[in-house]
């Protein structure tokens, strides 16, 4: 399945194939005025990469594999852990840091919804560092259509 990111205009397609069937690390799949939808990847022992958004509430959902999510107030602070499998729902807060590890033996096939937007419009990253590149070298901004905090504090990874 091949999904396009048309922008805020409607959309709609089997969200669970989607994300099954994609094997990037993460597709940007819709983009609209107040939240962004991204489908991700994570190979056997990998994970998303510690991070945390300033004021971005993020949710994620398993549709294929197993997974060990980690959050907590600071990175080396981690204090809540729990493993997930298909079906499980992840709630990030804003400004919580957190990752995702695939523990399990297949890709972990996930997707995650940002609530404001948070990445460009159908921005397609095959690997986790050519989304790192892509984040360092600016290309990776939300679009102009999209509400953004007044004060954007940029993104802490690890």
């Amino acid at each position: 399945m091949n999904i396009k990111d048309i922008g805020p205009d409607p959309q709609s397609f089997d969200l669970e194939k989607a994300t099954v069937g994609n094997t990037d690390y993460r597709t940007v799949a819709w983009s609209g005025k107040y939240l962004q939808l991204t489908l991700m990847s994570i190979p056997v022992g990998e994970d998303i990469g510690l991070e945390a958004h300033p004021e971005t509430d993020q949710f994620l959902r398993l549709d294929a594999g197993r997974g060990r999510v980690q959050m907590g107030p600071a990175k080396d602070r981690l204090d809540f852990e729990q493993e997930v499998e298909d079906g499980w729902a992840i709630f990030v807060p804003a400004g919580t840091w957190h990752n995702v590890t695939n523990i399990g033996d297949e890709p972990m096939q996930l997707y995650a919804v940002y609530a404001p937007v948070h990445h460009a419009p159908g921005r397609v990253h095959a690997t986790a560092a050519d989304a790192e590149a892509d984040e360092e070298a600016g290309g990776d901004e939300p679009p102009s259509w999209s509400v953004q905090p007044v004060r954007q504090p940029s993104d802490k990874h690890a």
